[in-house]
């Protein structure tokens, strides 16, 4: 999976997501690790690696 950026209805850049070791990483815009998914266990964690929940919920931690 390439990177992908996600932006705001006015085009500004809000974050972006990249694959690392077979998980999801989520970055802010000042790239910043604000957590992870991880498609084996289908877990989001935060950037304490405490589980948010079930699924991939990593834009909710913008």
């Amino acid at each position: 999976m390439a990177n992908q950026v996600l932006k705001d209805r006015s085009n500004n850049r809000i974050g972006e997501i990249r694959e690392e070791g077979g998980r999801l990483v989520i970055f802010d815009p000042q790239n910043r690790r604000k957590g992870s998914y991880d498609p084996k266990t289908n877990t989001t964690y935060n950037s304490v690696n405490s589980k948010i929940g079930t699924g991939n919920l990593l834009t909710t931690l913008l």
